[in-house]
C-alpha cells in the first residue's frame, strides 16, 4: 500500500491544527520520508518536525497532531502561551502508533514499533534480549533530562521582587531625573550539582551497561560527577563526557578495574567522601546511588558513611533495581542500615522507572 496518500493526509491534520503547511513544505516532507525508514518512529516523526515546521509556536501543535494521528486520538485544540501544557516524555512524544485508517503495510509496521517500544519500556532490563538491548541503547539518546535548580547567590533584574535602588536611579538619570520606572531584582536560578554513585559489582552487572547509559545521558546535560562503586572508587566524569555513548563506555570501561566483582560499599563509600564530597562535591548536591545494597563489608560503616553523606547532600535517592518486582522487602545488609538516610528508595530496573528518577531529581 502507497503510503503518500496517508502522509499527505496528516499534512492535512496539521493544517487544521494552525500550522502553515503549504505545498512547498509537504513536498519537502515527502523527499525527506523517502530517504528514512518508516518503520523507525522517531525517523518519520523527525522527518515532519523539520519540514513541516516553521517557527518555534508550530512544535506544540506538530506534537499534539502527530500523537493524534499516529494514535488514534483526536486532534487537541491547540494550546495557548498561557495554557499549561501537558507534560509527555520524550520517548512517548517521539514514538507514534499506526495511522488512524489502519491500513497498509506501513501503517502496521508503525503499529508493531510503537507496540514493542511501550512494553520495552515497562521491561526489566535483565530480562531484554540483545536484539531488545540494542533498542533501549537508542531510547536512552534520547533522555534530555532537566538539571535540579537551586537559588543563585547573585540577584538579577525581575518584574517582581525586592526594590533595585541603583537601576531605579540609572532609569531616572536618563528620564531626566523623574522616576517614570521603578526596578525590581530577585535571586535567580542556576543548576544544582548531581552526583551518581553506580555500583559496578558482580550482582549489578545484568543493569550495569544500561545504567552506565543513562549516566552519560545525565553527565552531557547537566553539572554531573559519576563514579563506579565496587571493591574501589573510580571517577568516570571525564570519559561520559564525551559525545558519542559508544565512545564514552568504552573510555569508562577502560577506566574502572573492578567491574562485575566484589562490593564494598561502605569502604568506597568512605573514599568517596574522604577524597571529593567532603571537598564540595557532594555539599548541597543530588546524589543518587545505584546498588542493590548487598555489602560485603561492615554494614556499621556503610551506616556511618551515609549519615556523613546525609549532612553534605541536599537529597539522597537509591535505587535499587530489585526494589521494582514485587513483593520486594528492603531486608538486604546495606539497605537496612542506609534507608534512614535516604529520603527515597526508587525502582530504576526499567526505562520507565529511569524516566520517573529524573523527574525526582528535577524536582529535588
Amino acid at each position: 500500500m502507497d503510503p503518500v496518500p496517508g502522509l499527505v493526509g496528516f499534512a492535512a491534520a496539521l493544517r487544521a491544527a494552525g500550522l502553515a503547511c503549504e505545498p512547498e513544505r509537504v513536498q519537502a516532507y515527502l523527499q525527506a520520508v523517502g530517504h528514512v525508514d518508516v518503520s523507525v518512529p522517531d525517523e518519520l516523526y523527525w522527518a515532519g518536525r523539520l519540514t513541516l515546521c516553521g517557527e518555534p509556536d508550530d512544535l506544540p501543535r506538530y506534537d499534539d497532531a502527530f500523537a493524534a494521528w499516529f494514535t488514534n486520538r483526536p486532534v487537541r485544540k491547540a494550546k495557548t502561551d498561557n495554557q499549561a501544557r501537558p507534560k509527555v516524555s520524550m520517548i512517548a512524544a517521539m514514538t507514534p502508533a499506526p495511522q488512524a485508517n489502519g491500513e497498509g503495510e506501513d501503517a502496521d509496521q508503525l503499529g508493531v514499533a510503537a507496540s514493542d517500544t511501550e512494553v520495552l519500556r515497562r521491561r526489566d532490563i535483565s530480562d531484554l534480549t540483545p536484539a531488545e538491548r540494542a533498542h533501549l541503547r537508542q531510547l536512552m539518546e534520547l533522555l534530555k533530562p532537566d538539571p535540579p535548580t537551586r537559588a543563585a547567590l547573585r540577584k538579577r533584574k525581575h518584574r517582581r521582587g525586592e526594590l533595585d535602588p541603583r537601576a531605579t536611579m540609572r532609569e531616572m538619570r536618563t528620564a531626566g531625573g523623574e522616576p517614570i520606572r521603578l526596578k525590581y531584582r530577585r535571586k535567580g536560578k542556576r543548576p544544582r550539582r548531581v552526583v551518581l554513585l553506580v555500583d559496578v559489582s558482580g550482582s549489578m552487572s545484568p543493569y550495569a551497561d544500561s545504567l552506565l547509559r543513562f549516566a552519560h545521558a545525565v553527565a552531557r546535560r547537566m553539572p554531573a560527577e559519576v563514579f563506579t562503586l565496587g571493591t574501589r572508587l573510580t571517577r568516570i566524569s571525564r570519559q561520559l563526557r564525551q559525545r558519542d555513548p559508544e565512545r564514552a563506555l568504552n573510555a569508562a570501561a577502560r577506566a574502572v578495574p573492578d567491574f562485575a566483582g566484589g562490593t564494598r560499599l561502605g569502604d568506597t563509600l568512605k573514599a568517596f567522601l574522604d577524597r571529593w564530597g567532603q571537598r564540595g562535591v557532594a555539599r548541597q548536591a543530588v546524589v543518587v546511588l545505584f546498588s542493590d545494597g548487598w555489602e560485603r563489608g561492615d554494614p556499621g560503616l556503610l551506616g556511618e558513611q551515609m549519615a556523613r553523606l546525609r549532612r553534605l547532600a541536599h537529597k539522597i535517592l537509591w535505587v535499587n533495581p530489585h526494589a521494582g518486582r514485587a513483593g520486594y522487602q528492603p531486608v538486604q545488609s546495606g539497605i537496612v542500615v542506609a534507608q534512614r538516610h535516604v529520603q527515597k528508595l526508587l525502582a530504576g530496573h526499567s526505562m520507565e522507572t529511569l524516566e520517573e528518577l529524573l523527574v525526582e531529581v528535577r524536582r529535588a
